[in-house]
């Protein structure tokens, strides 16, 4: 059973078994939101199962020669209208099936941001195509099954030197990225300097009034992040089947917007905006693509 099948209104499934009504329902009911024809009768289907707004199940799959569908595999969606530009965002194939992860070269947090891509169809169809594309703009979302309320922190306006500071950082991890080696030294020396005075200012204070936000790889798996963000925007749902709650945290970390939903349940503290939420989370969402050239 998926692991994050919780974080969407799911508690109580415990295995596959469990899962299977509303896996079968999907398909039965026909709720069926794309599909893709590989040739010689082959036909891949997707099917999504709403159990909240912009929220439920995707199951996909095949039909088998008696034309009776076959599912492959399935996982929890959450969906994302707060769009984050890219330029440097890519897309890779897993090893293991033909669903795809998306990259994000220039993600904010000066790492390579990696997550699930729920419109794997889409990127199949455009793949076979042939058509040049390049990324335009990613949906993102995050889905977690622990997390906790952090209180806020009192910040000051930000000034046109802090605004300069943040361009400068960023002009850096593009040019670390392409080999710079004076801009790694540069940044080197910068964490460096960070380390240092992060050190004397734990001496006297908390680390969470030291650290406003944070964006990092957890775990084994690639997509999996521990994430420190303030929240902007706050929306409880309710799945239709089991009548949980889930929170959809609308959050600002290292100066991106993305949602992250997370069963009411498994939430310590009360969200507010201004707050923050701390938890680790399984990063999804889709690419928007559009041919090379048209907008260049």
């Amino acid at each position: 059973m998926h692991n994050f099948l919780r974080a969407i209104g799911f508690s109580e499934l415990r295995d596959d078994i469990d899962a299977e009504f509303y896996l079968e329902r999907a398909v039965n009911e026909k709720y069926r939101t794309d599909q893709l024809s590989l040739g010689r009768g082959r036909v891949v289907e997707q099917y999504q199962l709403q159990v909240a707004p912009s929220m439920g199940i995707a199951v996909l799959g095949h039909r088998d020669g008696g034309g009776d569908f076959v599912r492959d595999y399935y996982f929890p969606f959450m969906k994302s209208y707060d769009g984050t530009l890219t330029e440097e965002g890519s897309v890779e194939r897993h090893a293991e099936r033909e669903t795809y992860a998306g990259v994000l070269d220039d993600f904010n947090a000066g790492i390579s941001l990696i997550f699930y891509l729920c419109n794997s169809l889409e990127i199949r169809r455009i793949r076979r195509s042939g058509i040049d594309v390049r990324a335009r703009q990613a949906f993102l979302t995050g889905l977690a099954v622990e997390g906790k309320i952090l209180l806020p922190l009192e910040k000051q306006e930000e000034d046109e030197n802090a605004r300069r500071r943040r361009r400068e950082q960023k002009r850096l991890f593009e040019a670390a990225r392409n080999g710079d080696m004076d801009a790694i030294d540069t940044l080197t020396e910068t964490d460096m300097n960070l380390m240092s005075e992060v050190t004397k200012r734990m001496e006297t204070e908390d680390l969470y009034t030291v650290v406003e936000s944070a964006f990092m790889p957890t775990g084994v798996e690639c997509d999996q992040y521990s994430i420190l963000g303030e929240i902007a925007g706050i929306r409880v749902k309710s799945n239709v089947y089991t009548q949980e709650n889930v929170v959809d945290l609308r959050l600002k970390c290292n100066d991106t917007v993305f949602h992250v939903g997370i069963n009411e349940s498994d939430l310590v503290g009360v969200p507010a905006i201004g707050r923050r939420f701390k938890g680790r989370v399984w990063m999804q969402g889709e690419m928007e693509l559009s041919e090379r050239g048209a907008e260049e």
